[in-house]
């Protein structure tokens, strides 16, 4: 059967029969796929926001540099307090910086706090390549 003008609702194409193929019926909609895969990429997104706020954002351990002194050429020695979780432990990265801000000296320091502590002050000497200007502690996070 081939379709007239009078089967046809105005403003539809008309094309002529067996010219351009057959026509596509809709296609089946998968809303439980869309919505299982969007749970999937949910909880892969989730799991690496946690490994990532565990490796660099744990609010239980801050640093704080109470003072730098003693430089000379080849040396300086870093003043600071962490706070961890009671009697926890803390691995630090302590860095110095030279007047143009290249680093001149970085090193790891595991400081653990005593059993009902939550702060520990601890001095640290750190061994300079070149004349540090200044002694900064980057980040803490927990001891493995």
């Amino acid at each position: 059967m081939t379709e007239t003008h009078a089967t046809i609702p105005p403003g539809t194409p008309v094309f002529p029969p067996g010219r351009y193929g057959r026509r596509r019926q809709p296609g089946r909609r998968r809303p439980l796929l869309a919505a299982l895969l969007a749970v999937v990429l949910v909880a892969l997104l989730g799991l690496v926001a946690l490994r990532l706020y565990r490796q660099y954002g744990d609010p239980n351990y801050q640093a704080q540099v109470i003072t730098y002194t003693d430089i000379t050429d080849t040396q300086v020695l870093v003043n600071f307090r962490v706070t961890v979780p009671d009697g926890g432990s803390a691995v630090c990265v302590l860095r110095a910086r030279d007047r143009a801000g290249a680093e001149v000296a970085r090193e790891e320091v595991t400081v653990t706090a005593p059993p009902g502590e939550r702060q520990i002050s601890t001095v640290h000497h750190l061994a300079t390549s070149g004349r540090p200007f200044i002694g900064e502690v980057l980040r803490c996070r927990p001891a493995s």
